[in-house]
C-alpha cells in the first residue's frame, strides 16, 4: 500500500461532470482530477493503513484529490479505539507541519477535530491561540474546527478553551473563520448553554451575521428573537 496506490484509484475514478464542479472551489491554478467526495472518501478508507511517510507524499501533491485523501486518512487513522498518545502525536504532527498543503476549508474540517482537538484535548491550548493570530484564515479555521472535538470528548476546561479562541475569532469578518465560530457555539451551546448565553451577552453585536444566526441555530424562538432583535 503507497501513495501512489492512492493517486492512482482517485486517476481512475476522475470525471469531467465533477471537475466542473469541483473547480469552483479551487482556485484557478490549482491542479484537480474531478473526484466525486463519497469516491474520495471510500478510497481513503480503504487506505487507512497508508504508512504517515506515504501520506506526507500525498500532502505533497499538487492535485486537489490526493491532498484531501490525505487528510480523510488522518482523520480515519485518529478515530480508532485503541490509539496511544504517540500515535495521535504522530497525526498532529503530520497535520501542523503539512498546514501549508490545505487549501480548502474541507481539508480543515475533515480532519482538524480529531486530528488536532484529539490531540490537544487536556493538554497546552498554545498552538490553538498561536492559529488563532495567523494572518491566514485557514490557519485560522483550524484553531476554531479543532475544539468542536472538545465539545462531546474533551472536559470542561477543554471547551472553556474553545470559547476563548471564539472570543479571539468573534469578530473576524472572513466566511473561511466566522461560520466556524458560528458552528462551534451552537454545539457547544448544546454542553454548557449557560456559557453561551453568557458569550452572546457580550459578543452578539460584534458578531458577523452569519455567526451568529449559526451560533443560535439550536436555541428557542423566543431566545433567538430576544438576541436578534
Amino acid at each position: 500500500m503507497t501513495a501512489q496506490d492512492v493517486v492512482d484509484a482517485l486517476w481512475d475514478n476522475r470525471s469531467e461532470a465533477e471537475l466542473t464542479n469541483i473547480r469552483k472551489r479551487l482556485k484557478p491554478e490549482e491542479e484537480s482530477f474531478g473526484v466525486r467526495m463519497r469516491i474520495l472518501f471510500d478510497t481513503a478508507k480503504a487506505h487507512v493503513n497508508l504508512p504517515l511517510a506515504d501520506v506526507r507524499t500525498l500532502l505533497g501533491h499538487p492535485a486537489y484529490e490526493p491532498r484531501m485523501a490525505a487528510f480523510c486518512i488522518l482523520d480515519f487513522k485518529a478515530r480508532a479505539r485503541k490509539i496511544s498518545r504517540d500515535e495521535r502525536q504522530a497525526l498532529y504532527d503530520c497535520y501542523m507541519d503539512n498546514h501549508d498543503r490545505i487549501t480548502t476549508w474541507d481539508m480543515v474540517d475533515r480532519s482538524a477535530p480529531r486530528v488536532v482537538g484529539g490531540y490537544l484535548a487536556g493538554g497546552d491550548p498554545a498552538p490553538l491561540m498561536e492559529l488563532a493570530k495567523s494572518p491566514n484564515p485557514l490557519r485560522r479555521r483550524t484553531a476554531m474546527t479543532a475544539p468542536l472535538y472538545f465539545v462531546h470528548s474533551g472536559s470542561d476546561t477543554d471547551v472553556a478553551t474553545g470559547f476563548e479562541i471564539a472570543t479571539m475569532l468573534v469578530a473576524d469578518p472572513d466566511p473561511l473563520v466566522c461560520k466556524p465560530v458560528g458552528i462551534f457555539l451552537k454545539h457547544a451551546g448544546e454542553r454548557d448553554r449557560a456559557l453561551l448565553h453568557r458569550f452572546l451577552a457580550d459578543h452578539a453585536s460584534s458578531m458577523p451575521r452569519v455567526a451568529l444566526r449559526m451560533a443560535i441555530e439550536k436555541l428557542s424562538a423566543e431566545e433567538r428573537g430576544q438576541i436578534l432583535r
